[in-house]
This record gives C-alpha cells, structure tokens and sequence, in this order.
C-alpha cells in the first residue's frame, strides 16, 4: 500500500514538472520536491526507484539547460549529512550538490562553505574531493574577520584534524597544478591496451599512465580537474583564495608553510606576491627546524622515490608522484638554507645536492643553491650524521668541478665547499693527495676569478696533511716543491702554506723549500716563508726543545749537499764573476736559519732581531762549536765524509762563499762570531786570506767596516813576531792614506782591534808567568811598534772628520780596556792626561755628536779596567760626574756605566773578552792590582750630586747610583751604606719627572734585597714613614738653581708625584706587609727606558718575576685591590698597578675565583669620599660584569643595581659617565640572567630586581635612572616570560603608575591650558604615546601570563589605581590593562568584574574625556566576563545617570559606555536589550548642542539602537511598553531639555508605528498634554511638535472613544490655549501645531483660530516692517527674521486649517482671499510664495468651486481679486520659484473651474489680465514654466 502511495506521490510531482511552464515555477517545484524525491531512493520497491530515476532524468534534462535555476543546496547538504540515510540516497545527493552549489549567489557560496567541511567528514574519497572541488573556489571570495580568534572564525577546524588533513592535501595539489593543463586519459587508455604485453616503465610512473604535472601524480592531477576543469583564470582565483584562507589563520600556521613556499613559486604574479608577503610576515614566527616542515618540503621537492614499502608492494603507479619544476626547486631551496634540520636530514639532503648539482631540469641558479646548500650542511651538520654524508658530498663536488666548466662563479663556490668540507672531515682528505694535486693544477690553469676560491679551499684542507707519514709524506714533499717553482704566485704562495703546516719545524727537507721560498721574488710568497722560518721556538718548552728546530750539523749537511748540486745545474745564480748556488735572498736566509739552528742546537733560544742580542750567546755558541770540532775526528771515521769538512767548517764556508759574493751585515757578523768564539782553530785558515777582509774593511758601510775590522784582528791575533809588526806596520800606513776616508776608518779600527787584542794576550801571559825569557828579545820591538800604533791612533781624535773621531775614540777604548795604555802619563805631547781632558772636554760640547760623546765616556770609563795604576782615575771620575748636561738620559746611563767600570777599575766585567765569557761567568784574574775608588765615587753622589738643587744633576746621580747598585751590588761598601742609598732614592721618588720617579723605586726594591734581615725592617719603616708622612729633602736654591725642568709647570707641587707610591705603600700597610712595597716598585715597571738596550741590561724583569713569585701568598687580598687600581684615574696609578697586575694575575681563571671578593671591594668603595676611588670603582664593575656568569652573587645585584643608582648622580660628571656605564653593563648581564634556560638563577634573579628596579629606580629624581630602569624592565620581561608571572600583581601597578610619573610634566601644564578640542586632541596623542611606550609594552608582556592564582592580588591594587591613580597615562593604562585581562583569561576574571566595574564607574565620571572614553572601552569589553547580576547593576545605573543627573559629563558617559557594551559585548546588550535599547532610543532623540560635541552622542545612541534593532519599526513594535516607560519618565523629569527629548522621542514613536493602538496612544497623549500645562521653558516647542506628530499619525484612532484617552476636543483646546501665548517663537511652533491637528483630524475651529492668526498677520504688515535706522537694524535683524517667520507660519497655518465646513467659508472667503491678495501685492519674495502656497491651500478647499456649493457672483468677486494680485507673481522676473508657485495656483483654478463648469465666472477682466501675464512668461528662461504658461493660455484663449 504504502509503495503505492509513493508512486502516486512522485506522479504527482511528474505532473507538476510537466506544467511548469517558468523557470520560477520550476525552481519552486524543485526546491520543494528534490530532497523528498531522493529520500524516496531508499525505497525497498524496485518500482519505486525505478520511477524516481525516471523523474531524475526528467530533471536532469530541464536543470541543465537553464544554468539560472537555483537547487535547495541547503536542505541538500542536511539531508546528505544525515548519518541514517544509505549511501544509494548520498550518492544522487551530492551530485545535485554538485549541479547545485556553483549556481548560488556567491554570498550563500559562502555562507554555505563551513558546511561543505563538515559534509565532508566519514564520507568516501571521491566525493570528499568533489566537495572540496566545490569549496576550493569559493574560498576567494569568503571574508574573515578582521581579528582572528577561534569564536569569530566561519570554518571551526579545531575540532576536525582529519577534515584539515584532507584539505590542506587538496589544497597543496591545486596550488601545485599549472595553468592550461589538460589530462589527456583516452589516448593513454589506447596506449594501456597496446602496451600491455611490454612492461617497460615510462617517466609517468607505470605504463601507459599520462605523464602528470611535475610534482604531482596522475590521481592528484585528475581530482584537481574534477568532472568541471577550471579555467586558467579560475585556477588563479582558486590559488589566491587558498592563500587568503591560509593568510586568515584558518589552519594551523605550522601546517601551511609549505603551500605558501608553493604558491610564491607560481607563475602568476597574483598569487606569487600575496604567498611571498604572507611568508614574509610569518618568516620570524616559522620554525624553520620542526621536522615536520622539513620532511614535507624534501617530500615534495623529491616526489616519491620508487622504493618498496615494508610489506614488499610497489606505491601503484597513479599515486606516485613526480619531484616539482625547477621553478619551485628554487623556492624551496632558500628555505632549506635556514634550517639546521634540513642540513641533518639524511638521505633526502643528499638527494637534493645531487638533483639540484646533476639533476636532467637543473640550472645555473639551482645549481648555485644546491652548492649553497652543501655549503650550509658542512657549517651546521653535526659530527655523528656528516659521516655518511662526507664521501658522497665529495664525489659530487669533484663530479662538478671536473664536468662543469662554464660558470666560473659556481666553479668557485665548488672548490670552497671542498675546503669547508676538508675542515669538517680532514679524514676523508688525508690519504688522497691526488685531490691535493688536481687542486694544484687547477689553481695553475683556472680563471683568475676561480683561482681566490680554489687558494682558499687548499688553505683549509692543510690541516688534514699535517699527520702524514712514510711514502705519503714524501709524496707531498715532492708535490710541494714541483708547486714551489711555479710561475703562478697564488700557486707558490699555497705551496709555502703546505711546506709549513704539512711537516713539523724540524722537518729538514720543507724547513729547506721554505728557505728556497724567502728568495721568491714576490711579497706574499717571501714574506709568508721568512715569518715561519723565523718563528722562534717558545721558552717554556724545553722538553721538546730538540724538535723544534732541525739539528746544526743535519741542516748543514743537507744544505751543502743541495747547494753542491745546484752549482751543477742552471739554477745556479751568477753575480759579475762569483757563482752562487742560490739566489742572494734565499741565500741570505739560509745563512740565518743556519745560525739560529746553531744557537738552538747550542742551547740557547734562536734570534735574529739584533747583532747585540745574538752577541750575548757567543759564548755558549763557542762552547758547543768547540765540542763539535773536536768531536768531528770520530764523527768522519765513521761516517763518509771527508774529515775536514766538519760542519763549522762547511757553515764558515758558506758565509765566505756568500760574504764573497754578495756581503751583508748579518752575513759578517755570524763569519766574525764563527771564528772570534774558537779563534785557535778557524781564524788561522783565514791567514791567507787578510787582503780581502782588508777590502770587506773598506766596505761604503760604517757598521760593516767595524765587523771586519773586528775580523781581521782576531785573525792577526793568531800569528806573532814579524808578521805581526809588518800587518801592523801595514794598518799604520793604511790610517795614512787620505784618498780614501774608509780605508782610514776600517785601519784605525783594526789597529786598536789587534792593539787591545795584543795587550789582552800579554795580560794573560805575565799572568801566567810563563817563558818571560824565551819572548824578551822580541818584544822591545813589538812594544815600540804598538807604541806607535797608539800614537798613531790618538793624532786622529782632533780629526775634522768625526767619523775618523770616532773611530780613534773607541780604537783607544779598546787598547785601554785591555791594558795600560803604551803613552806617558803626564809632560808634553800625547799623555795619559792630555788624553782624559781632551775626552772630557767633548761630553758637555756642543760641536760634539752624540755618538762622538757616548764613545768618549766609554773610553773613559775603561781606561782604569786595563791600567791598574792609571794616574788619572779621580779626575776622570770627577770629570765624568760634572759633565751633566740638561735632559741626556742614554747618556746619564752611559756615564753610570763608565763611572760603575772606573770606580772598580780592574775588576769590572768590562774587561772580559765578550766573545768567550759572559758577564755572570767573568772572575777578574788574580794578580791584577786593585785601584778600587768606589767608597770615594759613592761618597761624592751620595752627598753632592743626588742633594744638588739642579734637578737634572739630581736625576742623573739616582741613575749613576742605580748602576752602582745594581753592578756592584756584592761590593761591600755598597753593602754598608744601604740606609744612605735608600734615602737617596726616596728624596728623588717626589720628583715631578717619571723617569726619576721610577728609577728611584727600582733603585729602592734593589736596596731592599740587599740587606740583611734587620736591615730590611729598618729599611722598611723608614720607607713607610717617608711616604705616609711626605716628608722630603729640602734643596737649596741657589741663583743657578732650575726651579721648572722642561714640563714641570702645571704639575702639582704638593707631591703629587708621589701619589702612586704613597697607594702601593697603603696597599702594602693594609696587607700588614709594609715590605711588600718593595715588590710592587719592582713590578710597576711601566716606563719605556726599560725596553731599551741600556735600560733591559738592568734586567729588571728577572727582578719582576722573582717578586711576583713572594707576592703570589698574598694574592686572596690583593686581587680585589689592583682589580679596581687597574681603572684608577690618575695614569702613573694605573699604569703601575696594570704592571703588578699583570705580573702577578697570570692565570684568568683567577678573577672568577676571587669574584665574591672583588665585587665585595667594588660595591663597598662605589661610595668612598674620594671620586678617584668611586670612578675607578664604576669602571672595574663595568669590567668584571662582562661575561661572567654571576649566579653565585645573585643577592648582590640589588645592592649594585641601588648603589649605582646613588652614584648616577654624582657631583662629578666623570663618575657619573662611569656610573652609566657600569649600568648599562649591568642591565644587559641581568637581562641575560632572567632568561628562561636559567631555571631556578632566573627566577632568584627576577625576585630580586624588580623591588629593586621598581622601587628605586624607575621612581629615581634622576632622569637617567629612571630611563634605564625602564629599558631594562622592557627587556627582561621579553627574556623572562613566563617567569613574570609570579611578581605581575607588584610589576604591573608600578609600570601603570610610572606611565604618568615619566610623563613630562609641560603636558600636564600644556593640557590645563588648552582649549577644550586642542585638549582632547592632546590627550588623546598623550595616551596613544603611553600605551605604545616602553612600560605598557612589558605589561603587556606580563599580561600574556597571568591566571587564577595572581588575579586575586592583581585585581585590588588595579581598583585602587583606577580610583585614585593620578594622570591621564595611569587610568588610561589601567583601562587597557582590563581590556587586555577579558581577552587573556576571560574566565579566571568572572570573579573579580564587580570590583572593577565599581572601579570603573569612578572613572566613567571623569573630568577628562579621552580618561572616559578609555574606562567606557574598557567597560565594553569587561561586561562580557562579569556576571548577570553585575551587569544589571551597572545598566541601572547607567539608566539612572542618564535621566536623573544634569551634568553632560554622566550623559556622555552613558553614551560611551553603552556603545562600547553594544560594539564590544554585543551578546550582552542583546540579552539585556529591554533595559539598554529604550535607553538608546531616547539618547538619539537628544537636542544635540554643537558647540559641546553632543552630536557624536546622538550618532552613538543611534548606532546602538540600529544595530540591535530588527529595523526601526520593528525595534518600536518589540519595545512599545518600555519606549513610552521612559518617554514618560523624561517629560515628567524637571529638566526642561529632558521633557523636550521625551517628546521628540515620543513623536518619533508615533511617526514610525504610523498608527499606535490603545492604551498606548492615551498614555502618550496625555503625557504630552500634562507636560503642556504651565509657563513656557525652553524646548517646550517639542512637546507640541510631538503633540502634532501623534495626532497626524492616529487620526483615525483618536475618533474612536476610549478611556483614559484625550478626545479631539480636549486637544484642540489645550493647543489653541498654547497658541496665546506671548512668546513668539513659541506662538509660530503652538500655531503650526494647532493648524497640523486640525488638518489631520478635520475640525472646524476657524473662527477660533483666524482670531489668533490674522491679527498676527496684520501686526506684521508692512509698515511695522518698515524702514528704520542702520543702529535699530543691526539690533533688530534677528527680531525680523523672526516676525519674517511668524508670518509665513500664519499664512501656511491658515491653508491647513482651512475647514469644509460651507458656513464658515462663506464667513470667511472673502476676507481671506482680500488678506492674501494685499500681502501679495506688498511683500518680499519669500513672504510671496508661503502667501501662494496659502492660496493653494484654499483654493483647494474652497467650495464654492464644487458644482454643489456653487455662487457665481462671489466666486467671480474672489476670482478677479486673485487675478488681479497674482499678475504680479507670474511677472516676478527675479525669483523663478514665485512665478512656479503661482503658475500651480493659476492651474489649480483653471482644473477646478473646468471640473465645476463654471467658466462663466472668469469675468473677461480677468482671463485679460491672466492672458498677459502668461504672454510674458512664454519668453520665460526655464523651458518648463514656459510651457506651462503656453497650455495655460491656449486654455484661456480657448475660452474667448
């Protein structure tokens, strides 16, 4: 039965299909019938269906030919959704979906969109992807809210993870898919069948698949296209609209990443610019690490590599998908540059490299990324996962380098890859040296651009050679020098970098191609060699100081071996006739590695800086060069060397060979020191060869000629008897020969050389008494010869040339030095005398140079070492001392030396022989005789020199004193007067001049050392007691006295010198050491003399080191002290203290070691009463506090953070500087310590800056304070996050009070100033500045972390702050705050939103209007978490304020508040509508005043009420009881301006209801009328407006009776009385009422009424109007605006209230057309046209024109009056609105008196006078009058 029913159903819809004839028709059929007719599907009756599929097909066929008919999407998608209905029913469904949905308007498109999502879920995957190919398309044109959060947005996909997977994956395919693809299946299906026997694989994956597009597979290509293939232009629009979607957070940002990076490659500039800017403004919020991203960027990079899943089955060829275009490659690739994931993720990173290097679509510019990629991988890659990547990376990059030629840039970027790569793995490098080679070769063959990154990439891979061994090692040395002879400098240059970082320093074979490389031509290579080879080894290694350097005997061996060989080949290098084996440069080099191997060899550390220093190893030299000679005897029976050429031998030979050659300083100087250390055995090979040391002797160089001088004694040394006295004889005559100055010098150095070298001999030989006998008949002879040769000698110290000066000065030095000199003593000629004065007359001249007068006192000062009975040694000594010449500190040193060797006279070190033994070493022998002067020499300084009042005499005595001490600090008369000598350098330590100062306390450190122990302690207290006390030596002053040395004024002549002494002095006393200051003047060694050759012979630095040492017990104490001397302004302080300092603290562990101590010393001097100690205090911590963790002194922050503050405002500005600087220290090392990752330090850290921050520094007097606590608040609140939340109720309240605290307080001022909108302009640009300013920033920063747990104590402190915050910055901050807490924890806020609503209201009544539109803001939001109850209070209150209080400030708050409820909270308004909106609706009802920008009220009123309103009649209707409630209320109310706007309110009721029904129209009927009763007030014209309104609206309500509800009648009176009074203003409103009520309800109350009115009209007439003075004009013009008015109402009124009641029109006509007529005649152009308008009105009433009512006679009297007076309007040339007027009026006539048929009353006068006056305006200038007045005359004219 029921299937019967069924089919008799679906007939009928058939029949109804059937007779649709419209499209509307049949949209409504469908609409109606589709969805029952496919539930009808799931029928069990065959029939059934089958009649429904019939019907189906019917449709199918009508729908698709009229694409405008519209489907019931809607109903579709619910019953499609229907978890019931079987999938026979779904499956017709969604294909009428599918038919459906593109018809829709666009808007229901997308509206309807969210619901396509959810239809999705559980469905089969073919009509998942039917519905997205659906949505895809609309999601351009969907609109998302502005803010997004999860509430507001249109597609809730939190809650669908599934749904969003499906999309996005969907979406990805789309943004993949290019534009005009078309998927060509049929034919592929043809190729299936035919390729079907083969199984060959083609590149779409399986065989006969279409090839998809790149990136994609053949499935995702056809569900893309989707039964309805888009167009190019619609594919874009898709694109766009799915970056929109994204752009507008609809899905998780993570998630979407790789579809933007997609859609910035398309190829359309559209979509490719929107993704590039989403992707730009998220790239700081992408973390460009999370495996998630990456793995889905390298999937669609690579495409499905055909590998087989775990259970064994192939991916089926339609779902592989291909690896993307290069175009996207190239997109995806920069992105993978920026993860550190991408660089670890194996096997894809290698898979990318080598796509992107060799792949079949690469480029130049994928290339260039890809190698920018390996370049990142071997930078970020960590140890464990670069292991397997190391070999296929470098097989790719050798691939490359050895395939791609064309790009010289991307060649480069290849090798430098290598190198990175060869620094991450040396390993993989080591074994391969052919790579090493190919590097070569190409470093020689390449571009000059490639060759920089191929030299850079060699540069690092040195380090993976550098543990070679064995053939490999040899392999590389022939490598490098085959690569060291190359013309290409780069390649030579990289070769050096081999040789010397290859092999180790004593590597013989590299140590020789780098001596080869420092003869290279060019800077870069020679320059790089000599640095390595003269890099010296270090001291301290003395364990491995045999393998530093190669060993002596080796290296020579090795170079001769090579240098024999090479004289064989053409490498040899010629000079004029000598051959050289290698060049001079390398030659010269070669000899000076020798010696230093020599020198290292013998035990002492290598130089070659200075032939002085070299010279003070020749003695152990000599020791090691005699073992070797001596050893070589075994060494050649053993080896098969020939026995001569022992090593020495072959080294001397090389320096000849190359002295030969090509000569050199250097080269001299280690031939001369060779033979001079064992002169028995090699200076007589050199016998034979005195003519051409003769010729080094006259070498165009001073110095050399000098050396060879030296040499050629020490070879004539060796030979005796007449040998000697011919050479001599030679030298002689040589000094004689004046054409040639050099051969003079060279001579008469070698002469006073052999002469010295001679005595020296003879001392030794009478000290050994032996065979006197056996010389004697030879040496009378010998003496007279060196007899002669000392006078020959000392004829040329008056030479003119002073070079020849000089040289005999220090020839006789020489022979002086080694015995007494072979002259008289005293009497005539050449004297021992006559030669001291004569050198002692040369010191103080000023003829003499410098040179000239060092000499001399050197001379003088040996004279006593060789002459143990020299005549002359206390006037010498005196001479010396009284040569003291201004400002000659080297020579003071000199002289200190000289009067040091004469005091002590035999037995100085002076008269050893250098080359032999050193000083320590020297014994004088022991039969000299003694002329020991030193107790006289130190009596004179001591009691003359260092008391003179000359402060330079003074100076050079502490120098001469100092050398006395420090050489002869064993004699025992310096050992006896140690007290003097003290005293003597402590009266020069308050010397205004540095050097004295410091010479003196080097001096003092000396004396201390020397003394025994209770010496030491009376040294020590007198020390103390000098300094602490400043007592010093007086000076007499004499006339010749120097009162300021060069540079002494503007010193300070309180002893200020002594001020750095007096701080080591206290420094020692604090340690209860007094002695140690001895130590401290030994290690403030902070003068440069030291440094010189004469100040370092002092060796104080072995003194400074052996003083560290005894201090090193006292370091707890003394590491905080020097800490802060260190930073001590004064600079000799500084200085001083830097010296011990960095003498004592060697180990940089030790600051953090005594960190607590330090800062303790710091903190505690920050407000010392001295600013040098609080400068130097500042600066110190600024030091201390970088970089150092200080979690240990956490609890000492506040202390520094408060004690800086205190010093910020210090009254000296240099402190103050170091003060800020320390705070700016310490602000960035606080900030770093709140960091999160500090965990429990962080949080300690937070808890004790911010009372501290807060409290004391942002409310500091001083602005700098204040500023930086700010900045350091803002940034730790950015580092600490969630930390903050603990101390947020003490944090935020402080930071929203300094919000007005840190305001300037001339805004304030500038404020109380201004007008009324500069202030509200102002203000509002002041709270703008606030909320964006630094502190509003951290609040909001803090605000993110607040929950349940810190509202509690929050919440009070922020009412207190509101109620009583003073400024425009707090409250309004205070506001923001609480707009921010509703949207952070909306929920946790619920319990608090009463107190702050009562907050609130507080300042909803502010003076300041940008203070209440700020809490109105933040009361809009805060209702929407407060409870019910809350918000009922407060919209009570609201509604009382509003109709109770006078002050516009509680109306305005209203206002405001009440908007930001209905714009912020609108949920809430909606529930608490009936008590807002009649609030609302009376508020936009409000007699705006302008000036008090009330307007903006009423606009806000009525946005509320429009808003939640279903349109505004609607809105009356739903709130009808409440409106008229409150209307009420406000006419009752005693303002007057309230009782006019619950009238206004009251009339605009009646308006919009067009009818109001009872008992609602009595209730506001008789309010009004109550509100009527009494004197007129201001605004009271409304009430009668209203009165008007109601009654015009209700007409026909008012007839009916009803109680309680005022008749007609009662109006009427009450109205008419109102039209009596004397107020014009109000009369002309009362008469207009009047005269709108009696037209609405037809009264007849014209007697009444015209007895008001005409008189009104003709008091006014003309003549009151008249002319009157230009004074009473002025005064009257508003009064005649006003009468202008009152008249034009009467004249209007009277039109209206013209009554159809024949009686009283015939009463009346007459006069009321006479009154018109005359008023038309007479008046202005204004008053004319309400006169016709008038006129109008009656006519239109008149009933004397109706055929019924008919009078011939009066009518034509009435008529030809008006005709008569309205001549004049229609020839009005002026005011076209006039002649419009009448034009209607004459028209008006016309039509009656046609309708009527009484034409015969239009007197032929009067047609005339009408015919004329519209003859003039057919010329009229406005068309349409004029051919109005044409008809209307043919009218008339008809009717002549």
């Amino acid at each position: 039965m029921y299937h019967i029913d069924c089919r008799d159903q679906l007939e009928r819809v058939f029949l109804r299909l059937g007779h649709a004839e419209t499209d509307e028709q049949l949209q409504n059929i469908i609409s109606k019938f589709l969805p029952p007719v496919l539930l009808k599907l799931s029928s069990t009756q065959e029939g059934v269906r089958k009649k429904v599929m019939e019907l189906l097909v019917h449709l199918n066929k009508r729908i698709k030919s009229r694409p405008k008919i519209q489907l019931p999407v809607e109903t579709l998608l619910v019953q499609y959704q229907d978890p019931a209905a079987v999938s026979f029913v779904t499956n017709f469904t969604i294909i009428y979906v599918k038919m459906g949905y593109p018809r829709l308007p666009v808007e229901k498109q997308c509206e309807l969109a969210p619901t396509l999502l959810t239809a999705m879920e559980g469905k089969p995957q073919p009509q998942q992807d039917s519905l997205m190919h659906l949505l895809i398309p609309t999601l351009f044109h969907m609109k998302y809210p502005a803010e997004s959060s999860k509430s507001a947005s249109p597609f809730n996909l939190a809650e669908k993870p599934k749904t969003v997977q499906l999309l996005l994956d969907f979406m990805l395919d789309v943004l993949l898919m290019p534009y005009g693809y078309v998927l060509n299946e049929s034919q592929s299906r043809q190729n299936s069948s035919s390729s079907s026997q083969g199984s060959s694989s083609n590149s779409g994956g399986g065989s006969g698949i279409p090839q998809p597009p790149p990136g994609m597979s053949f499935y995702a290509a056809k569900r893309v296209i989707g039964d309805n293939p888009w167009t190019p232009e619609q594919l874009e629009q898709c694109k766009l609209g799915i970056v929109k979607f994204i752009e507008a957070e609809q899905v998780p940002e993570l998630e979407a990443v790789l579809h933007l990076v997609i859609a910035s490659s398309d190829t359309r500039h559209s979509v490719a610019t929107a993704a590039d800017l989403e992707l730009k403004s998220k790239q700081s919020l992408i973390d460009w690490n999370n495996p998630a991203i990456i793995n889905k960027m390298y999937k669609v990079y690579l495409g499905d590599i055909p590998l087989k899943t775990k259970e064994g089955a192939v991916l089926k060829p339609e779902l592989k998908r291909d690896p993307v275009s290069t175009r996207v490659k190239l997109k995806i690739v920069p992105h993978l540059l920026r993860s550190r994931q991408a660089a670890e993720t194996f096997p894809a990173n290698i898979q990318v490299v080598y796509d992107g290097l060799f792949g079949t679509n690469t480029n130049s510019k994928l290339r260039t990324l890809s190698l920018q990629f390996v370049h990142h991988i071997c930078l970020t890659c960590p140890e464990i996962k670069i292991k397997p990547l190391g070999p296929m990376l470098l097989n790719g990059l050798t691939k490359l380098i050895n395939e791609y030629k064309e790009d010289p840039k991307l060649l480069s970027m290849a090798y430098s890859a290598v190198g990175k790569l060869s620094s991450r793995m040396p390993h993989l490098f080591t074994k391969d040296i052919a790579l090493v080679q190919q590097l070569f070769e190409a470093l020689c063959k390449e571009e000059p651009e490639t060759r920089l990154a191929i030299q850079e990439a060699l540069s690092m891979m040195v380090g993976a050679y550098s543990t070679l061994e064995g053939a490999q090692r040899t392999l590389m040395e022939a490598l490098v020098a085959s690569y060291l002879i190359k013309p290409e400098v780069q390649v030579r240059q990289v070769a050096v970098k081999f040789a010397s970082t290859v092999f180790p320093s004593d590597h013989i074979p590299s140590r020789y191609l780098l001596l080869l490389a420092a003869g290279d031509p060019r800077e870069e290579v020679h320059g790089e060699a000599q640095r390595v080879l003269r890099c010296l080894p270090g001291r301290n290694k003395k364990e491995s100081a045999s393998k530093q350097m190669p060993s002596f005997p080796e290296m020579v061996y090795y170079i001769q071996e090579k240098a024999s060989h090479r004289m064989k080949t053409p490498v040899k290098y010629m000079t004029g006739t000598t051959v050289l084996p290698f060049n001079p440069a390398a030659f010269g080099e070669i000899v000076l590695y020798l010696r230093m191997c020599l020198a290292h060899s013998a035990g002492v550390v290598p130089t070659s800086q200075s032939l002085a220093d070299m010279q003070d190893h020749a003695p152990a030299i000599g020791r090691y060069i005699r073992a070797l000679m001596s050893s070589s005897q075994a060494t050649a029976s053993s080896s098969n060397k020939s026995g001569e050429t022992n090593p020495v031998q072959i080294y001397t030979g090389l320096l000849q060979q190359l002295l030969a050659g090509v000569g050199g300083l250097p080269v001299m100087y280690c031939l001369l020191e060779a033979v001079s250390v064992y002169p028995e055995k090699l200076a007589t090979k050199f016998v034979d060869k005195t003519e051409w040391i003769k010729s080094l002797m006259s070498s165009s160089k001073e110095e050399m000629r000098e050396l060879a001088a030296l040499f050629y004694s020490v070879v004539v040394s060796t030979v005796s008897g007449i040998e000697l006295k011919s050479m001599i004889e030679q030298l002689i005559k040589a000094t004689k020969d004046n054409h040639s100055p050099e051969v003079q010098h060279g001579s008469l150095l070698a002469l006073g050389f052999t002469v010295g070298r001679y005595l020296a001999k003879k001392r030794v030989r009478m000290a050994e008494q032996h065979d006197l006998e056996t010389d004697a008949d030879l040496l009378p002879e010998q003496e007279e010869i060196i007899r002669s040769a000392t006078e020959t000698i000392g004829s040329f110290l008056d030479s003119t040339s002073p070079l020849l000066a000089i040289a005999a000065c220090t020839a006789l030095g020489e022979i002086g030095r080694n015995g007494p000199l072979p002259i008289p003593s005293e009497g005539s000629g050449f004297t021992k005398l006559h030669l001291v004065e004569s050198l002692l007359n040369r010191i103080p001249s000023s003829k003499e140079t410098n040179k000239m007068k060092e000499r001399a006192i050197q001379t003088l000062g040996y004279f006593p070492v060789g002459d143990g009975v020299f005549p002359h040694q206390k006037l010498l000594l005196q001479g010396l001392m009284d040569s003291v010449e201004a400002k000659q500190i080297e020579l003071q040193f000199t002289i200190g030396e000289a009067i040091t060797s004469a005091a002590i006279g035999t037995n100085s070190v002076a008269a050893r022989d250098a080359w032999l033994v050193t000083e320590e070493e020297y014994i004088p022998p022991a039969g000299a005789k003694v002329n020991d002067v030193v107790p006289w020499v130190l009596d004179v300084i001591l009691n003359k020199h260092i008391i003179s009042p000359n402060p330079h005499v003074r100076q050079a005595a502490c120098i001469w004193l100092l050398s006395l001490v420090r050489k002869l600090s064993t004699h025992r008369e310096v050992k006896s007067h140690l007290k003097e000598i003290q005293s003597a350098f402590v009266s020069v330590l308050s010397e205004n001049d540095e050097l004295s100062q410091d010479v003196a306390s080097k001096g003092l450190g000396l004396v201390y050392e020397l003394g025994n122990e209770q010496d030491q302690q009376e040294l020590v207290s007198t020390l103390v007691e000098t300094l602490m006390t400043g007592k010093r030596v007086k000076h007499e002053v004499s006339g010749e006295t120097v009162v300021f040395q060069g540079g002494g004024l503007g010193k300070t002549p309180d002893g200020q010198g002594l001020s750095t002494y007096k701080e080591l002095c206290s420094l020692a006393s604090d340690l209860s050491q007094p002695d140690l200051v001895y130590k401290f003047m030994n290690l403030a060694n902070h003068h440069a003399m030291w440094n010189s050759r004469k100040g370092a012979a002092f060796g104080f630095n072995v003194i400074a080191t052996r003083a560290g040492e005894q201090l090193a017990p006292f370091l707890p104490q003394l590491v905080p002290r020097l800490y802060r001397y260190q930073f001590d302004p004064n600079l000799g302080i500084r200085q001083a203290m830097t010296s011990i300092w960095n003498a004592l603290v060697t180990d940089k562990s030790m600051v953090d070691k005594y960190l607590k101590e330090i800062l303790q010393d710091l903190i505690k001097n920050l407000t010392s009463n001295m600013w040098r100690v609080r400068e130097s205090s500042c600066l110190a911590l600024n030091d201390l506090l970088r970089g150092r963790p200080l979690d240990d002194v956490i609890d000492k922050l506040p202390e520094m953070w408060e004690t800086l503050f205190r010093v910020q405002d210090d009254i000296k500005e240099s402190v103050r500087k170091a003060a800020e600087l320390a705070l700016k220290t310490l602000s960035k090392v606080c900030v770093k310590m709140c960091d999160p990752a500090k965990g429990a330090a962080g949080q300690r850290t937070i808890a004790v800056l911010l009372p501290c921050l807060l409290d004391k520094g942002m409310m500091s007097p001083v602005t700098e304070v204040r500023a930086l606590s700010i900045n350091t608040l803002v940034k730790i609140s950015k580092s600490a996050g969630a930390m903050l939340k603990p101390h947020a109720p003490k944090l935020i309240p402080a930071l929203l009070e300094s919000l007005s605290v840190l305001e300037p307080q001339v805004l304030n001022y500038l404020s109380l100033r201004a007008t009324e909108q500069e202030k509200d302009v102002m203000d509002s640009a002041r709270l703008s500045a606030a909320k964006s300013s630094p502190m509003m920033e951290t609040i909001n920063m803090c605000l993110q972390y607040l929950d349940v747990s810190v509202l509690g104590e929050l919440v009070p402190r922020l009412c207190e702050l509101i109620r009583s915050g003073v400024g425009l910055g707090t409250k309004g901050g205070c506001a923001s705050v609480i707009v921010s807490l509703t949207t952070q924890c909306p929920q946790d806020l619920t319990p608090y939103s009463g107190k702050l609503m009562s907050a609130l209201l507080s300042g909803l009544t502010d003076r300041n209007s940008v203070i209440q539109k700020s809490c109105a803001f933040a009361m809009g939001h805060l209702v929407r978490t407060s409870r019910d109850s809350s918000t009922e209070k407060l919209l009570q209150k609201l509604n009382g304020w509003y109709m109770e209080k006078d002050e516009p400030v509680y109306k305005t708050s209203c206002a405001l508040t009440i908007h930001a409820i209905g714009r912020y909270s609108p949920d809430v308004l909606k529930n608490h509508a009936k008590e807002v909106l009649p609030l609302a609706f009376l508020g936009m009802h409000e007699i705006a005043d302008e000036e008090k920008s009330e307007k903006e009220e009423c606009n806000m009123w009525t946005e509320v009420w429009q808003e939640n309103v279903p349109g505004s009649f609607g809105g009356i209707r739903l709130y009808l009881q409440e409106l008229i409630t409150i209307t009420q209320k406000a006419l009752q109310s005693q303002s007057w301006k309230m009782k006019a706007q619950g009238a206004i309110a009251m009339a605009s009721i009646s308006k919009q209801t067009s009818s109001l029904v009872p008992p609602y129209l009595g209730m506001i009927l008789s309010a009004l009328m109550q509100g009527l009763a009494g004197r007129t007030w201001a605004g009271k014209e409304e009430l009668l407006k209203a009165i008007a309104c109601v009654v015009t609206a209700c007409s026909t309500e008012l007839e009916k009776s009803v109680p309680n509800q005022p008749t007609t009648n009662e109006i009427l009176q009450a109205v008419l009385k109102e039209c009596c009074k004397e107020n014009l203003k109000y009369k002309i409103v009362a008469i207009s009422c009047a005269a709108d009520v009696l037209k609405a309800t037809k009264e007849d109350r014209f007697q009444e009424f015209s007895d008001i009115v005409i008189p009104l009209i003709k008091k006014n007439s003309l003549e009151s109007m008249g002319v009157r003075t230009t004074k009473a004009e002025d005064e009257n013009e508003k009064e005649r605006e006003l009468q202008l008015e009152s008249l034009l109402g009467a004249f209007e009124s009277l039109g209206k209230a013209w009554p159809r009641n024949p009686d009283t029109q015939r009463c009346y006509r007459q006069e009321l057309c006479k009154l018109m007529c005359e008023r038309l005649r007479l008046s202005t152009w204004k008053v004319q046209l309400g006169v016709l308008q008038s006129m109008n009105a009656f006519f239109q009433g008149l009933m004397l024109l109706e055929e019924e009512h008919a009078d011939p006679e009066a009518l034509a009297e009435i008529l030809l009056e008006t005709c008569k007076s309205i001549t004049y309007s229609l020839e009005n040339k002026t005011y076209s609105s006039v002649r419009t007027e009448a034009l209607s009026v004459v028209e008006l006539l016309l039509k009656k008196l046609e309708e009527a048929k009484q034409w015969e009353s239009l007197t032929a006068e009067c047609r005339g006078l009408l015919i004329e006056s519209l003859a003039t305006m057919e010329t009229d200038n406005r068309p349409e009058l004029q051919e109005k007045a044409s008809v209307l005359k043919k009218t008339l004219e008809s009717l002549e």
